[in-house]
């Protein structure tokens, strides 16, 4: 499957992605048979919701 694109974040965005990202960091520290696919899927659904809204800012132009 090819890579999706990564869309335009605004600054809410950017915040809410780099404090699950310092999340899944610090979970990492803590060895690798803790479970971070919960973060995962938020910050899928974050970049998921961004992609849409790119879409339809495109759309209305």
């Amino acid at each position: 499957m090819p890579a999706k694109p990564e869309p335009q974040l605004t600054a809410s965005e950017k915040t809410k992605a780099a404090w699950l990202i310092a999340r899944m960091a610090k979970r990492a520290v803590a060895g690798p048979e803790v479970d971070q696919s919960d973060l995962e899927r938020k910050l899928d659904r974050l970049l998921d919701a961004a992609r849409k809204r790119e879409a339809e800012a495109q759309s209305l132009r």
